[in-house]
């Protein structure tokens, strides 16, 4: 199985499978605009696209972790899902946009190629909030587990945005990880929630790491936006001093295509 990985802003990876095209969470706006998230939370996109517009032509699959925050689906990116043959996300996204296929955690669907024999696609649990904060305020987000008869050293693990959690350990408890995609980033609003985290920062993806046991770690989500709040070369630092990410973490160029061969 011939797999690429193409690093485009944010949370937004382009995935190539046998030829097949999958987008993640389309931020696609440029640099420089002010974004309201809801419950009083703003902030601002600081870098913009390094792509060639072709890489989004032709995309077969968008996999949206969720549509309610502007940092995982910007205007540009919502207006690009019409492009996509299919979109799969939460629930909620597919009652508040046209022709999206909402899953409920642990709900999987297959679809149907002639370049990916057995394509599954399996939403997973994800919590984008500190622990005392309600679902209702950061709103339903899911990860994703992307499968497929020809894998041969494991599944493929999109995190979403989220902090680490027990439903991290049951992932990995269900999964022989070969590929984790992880959301860091460390987001804070500090004036609103204190120091409380909204996604993983390096030590908590080093605890996803620990519980999921995956080959690869490609880190995204760590840069662009003004709520992010740890630095990536503190992120780095951190990443290739511990034992368990130090050898298996790669840390993608935007717009530039990573080939992993014969996975």
């Amino acid at each position: 199985m011939n797999i690429s990985i193409t690093h485009i802003n944010t949370a937004c990876v382009l995935l190539e499978i046998n030829g097949y095209r999958i987008l993640t969470d389309p931020t696609l706006d440029e640099a420089g605009g002010l974004y309201y998230h809801g419950f009083g939370a703003f902030s601002r996109k600081t870098e913009g696209l390094e792509i060639m517009p072709d890489l989004l032509e032709d995309i077969d699959l968008v996999l949206l972790s969720h549509h309610q925050h502007k940092d995982n689906l910007d205007v540009k990116g919502r207006a690009f899902l019409e492009r996509a043959k299919t979109v799969i996300s939460t629930v909620p996204a597919s009652k508040a946009i046209k022709g999206v296929t909402g899953l409920r955690e642990w709900e999987s669907i297959l679809l149907e190629t002639p370049k990916i024999k057995g394509l599954k696609i399996t939403a997973t649990p994800a919590q984008h909030r500190p622990s005392w904060i309600p679902e209702f305020v950061s709103g339903k987000v899911i990860g994703f587990i992307i499968e497929a008869d020809d894998q041969e050293n494991g599944v493929i693990y999109l995190s979403g945005d989220t902090v680490f959690f027990k439903g991290i350990e049951e992932i990995g408890k269900r999964n022989v990880i070969d590929i984790a995609i992880l959301n860091v980033g460390g987001v804070q609003f500090r004036y609103l929630t204190g120091l409380g985290k909204y996604t993983m920062d390096g030590q908590g993806l080093i605890k996803a790491s620990r519980v999921l046991n995956p080959n690869r770690i490609f880190p995204v989500h760590t840069r662009g936006w003004t709520h992010f709040k740890q630095d990536e070369a503190e992120l780095k630092e951190l990443l290739y001093a511990d034992p368990v990410t130090a050898f298996r973490t790669t840390f993608l160029k935007a717009g530039e295509k990573y080939k992993l061969a014969d996975h």
